[in-house]
């Protein structure tokens, strides 16, 4: 979105200092920086103003900063991170009605990624990057909308209560996704009825106008109807406005299923991996429909999906083994269902690769051992890295990556084989699958 360094100074409450530019789009890392943008200098870790001479050097065309002023066009203000919320408010003045967030304790990037699809082929669509959900990657998405956008989509996470109340103050959706709720983030949150009520603020901030698209399997994600004075849209594989009938699974795990609905109804056949992304689709059909898309468009846009990296990638490896690499992040409720995906698999043997899953609060260690015992009955040989909790021993126990791809390179991880990869992203597991496809 291109705005004037005026502009960007009334919207922050900055000064500018050097000549009138035109800014398009905004950065907070020195070294994504395109030609045009205006860089963000961020106080974290590291500070970031000490790479402000390195963002003008590759085209910022405007800086803000809180510090001492440097070459080219600089907006000085009091707080960079304020700033930067600032500019996504005055970006999300800009856009029209068609603006979703979507939240959930599992699946709502995968959502957001169906939606997406679903979305472009009516609208010119702007969606979060990757997992950019939180109080920086809510305002970079609406700050780099591309002008003409007509329709936003923002995922929004929360690590506790009143976090998504603050992230829909930025980006005031007008249509809000509720998928799952579950143990998850714990630690921070205190109770599964606290993550219900975090996350339930997004469709408390929906306009009577809007519509609140809520998973009518889930009791908590239901309830939040109450909540709101919006339409409510439901969608599930059990109950729901919009559901799934006849679901099948090829042999890469796509889904085919028959799309009810109130608009009609419509074969889909999906080209992501795995039964649990069904209802991510449900999801995305039902925000579909009620932003005005067809019945039509919403088939060829599931259909033609492609999720965010390390999830749920199917990948056939030169050794004739198979690899699915769903190492993103993990919480129980992912999990099961990734092992699940593995078991519905054609294979000689099933293995699972997986490491730490973090923030699950005082139940972490049964939560581990669970997942164990589930793989146990599917009959999946579990690899755990550097976590004990599992509760596996032996040669099956690992210190790091290398230990993973030896282990399984010395039980002759060949032909016929599968190979789950997952865990929360600090495990870095990634590496784990990078090193078996290479």
């Amino acid at each position: 979105m291109r705005f004037t360094t005026s502009a960007v100074a009334e919207a922050t409450g900055g000064e500018v200092f050097g000549r009138e530019v035109e800014v398009d789009g905004v950065s907070i890392d020195s070294r994504l920086v395109l030609p045009g943008n205006l860089f963000v200098p961020l106080v974290a870790e590291r500070d970031g103003h000490d790479f402000i001479g390195s963002a003008v050097a590759a085209g910022a065309a405007a800086y803000l900063t809180s510090g001492p002023l440097e070459a080219a066009t600089a907006i000085r203000v009091a707080d960079t991170a304020a700033a930067l919320r600032d500019l996504g408010i005055a970006a999300r003045a800009r856009l029209g009605d068609r603006v979703v967030g979507i939240t959930g304790s599992v699946g709502k990037t995968s959502l957001k990624d169906l939606l997406a699809s679903v979305a472009a082929t009516t609208y010119a669509t702007t969606a979060s990057i990757g997992s950019f959900n939180n109080e920086l990657g809510v305002p970079l998405t609406l700050a780099n909308a591309p002008d003409g956008t007509e329709c936003t989509i923002l995922e929004m996470g929360a690590r506790g209560v009143g976090h998504i109340a603050a992230l829909c103050e930025i980006g005031r959706p007008t249509v809000g996704v509720v998928t799952v709720v579950a143990g998850v983030h714990l630690s921070a949150f205190g109770t599964i009825d606290d993550v219900a009520a975090g996350k339930g603020e997004l469709i408390e901030a929906l306009p009577a106008g809007g519509t609140a698209v809520l998973n009518a399997d889930d009791a908590r994600v239901a309830a939040m109807a109450a909540r709101t004075d919006a339409t409510v849209l439901t969608f599930g594989q059990e109950a729901g406005d919009v559901r799934a009938a006849h679901v099948s699974l090829d042999e890469h795990l796509h889904p085919t299923f028959e799309l009810r609905t109130p608009w009609g109804v419509a074969d889909v056949h999906m080209s992501v991996a795995g039964r649990h992304q069904v209802v991510n689709a449900l999801g995305a059909a039902a925000a579909g429909l009620a932003l005005g898309v067809p019945l039509e468009q919403v088939v060829v846009g599931i259909g033609g999906a492609r999720l965010s990296a390390l999830r749920m990638d199917l990948v056939d490896a030169d050794g004739g083994y198979r690899v699915l690499n769903d190492s993103y992040n993990a919480n129980p409720t992912s999990m099961a269902a990734a092992l699940r995906a593995i078991d519905e698999l054609p294979a000689n043997r099933r293995f699972a690769v997986v490491g730490t899953m973090a923030e699950l609060g005082p139940d972490e260690v049964a939560e581990h051992r669970a997942i164990a015992v589930l793989a146990e009955e599917l009959g999946i040989e579990l690899i755990a890295v550097d976590q004990p909790w599992y509760g596996v021993e032996g040669d099956d126990a690992v210190a790091d990556v290398e230990g993973a791809v030896r282990r399984l390179r010395d039980l002759g991880l060949g032909d016929g084989d599968v190979v789950l990869v997952k865990a929360s992203r600090s495990a870095g597991l990634d590496r784990v699958a990078t090193a078996l496809l290479a």
